[in-house]
């Protein structure tokens, strides 16, 4: 799925938007999401998961063809861990 998957879906369920209302709307909202998560602050989605940025130290790694170490610069990173209603959703009949 795309973004422009998104803003028809946003314009097909939602009526009173223009395409391009919805577009914006779409797109607020991914603003939004990207200064809080830049923030270093959690995103939650009722029903849908959590996104959170965790921060990954510095540390020697080895470059896979030719065995030596290297050093991999710390770094953020974004993780998302799905919520209980997405995973029974994705997985019916498990329990």
């Amino acid at each position: 799925m795309t973004k422009a998957d998104l803003v028809d879906g946003v314009y097909e369920k939602v009526g009173g938007f223009s395409k391009k209302e919805a577009a914006d709307a779409v797109e607020a909202v991914f603003d939004i999401m990207k200064e809080t998560l830049s923030k270093g602050e959690q995103v939650k989605v009722s029903g849908f998961g959590n996104f959170t940025v965790r921060h990954k130290a510095r540390r020697t790694g080895r470059n896979p063809q030719t065995g030596s170490p290297i050093v991999i610069a710390e770094r953020n990173v974004l993780t998302f861990k799905p919520s209980q209603v997405l995973r029974a959703r994705l997985n019916p009949g498990r329990k």
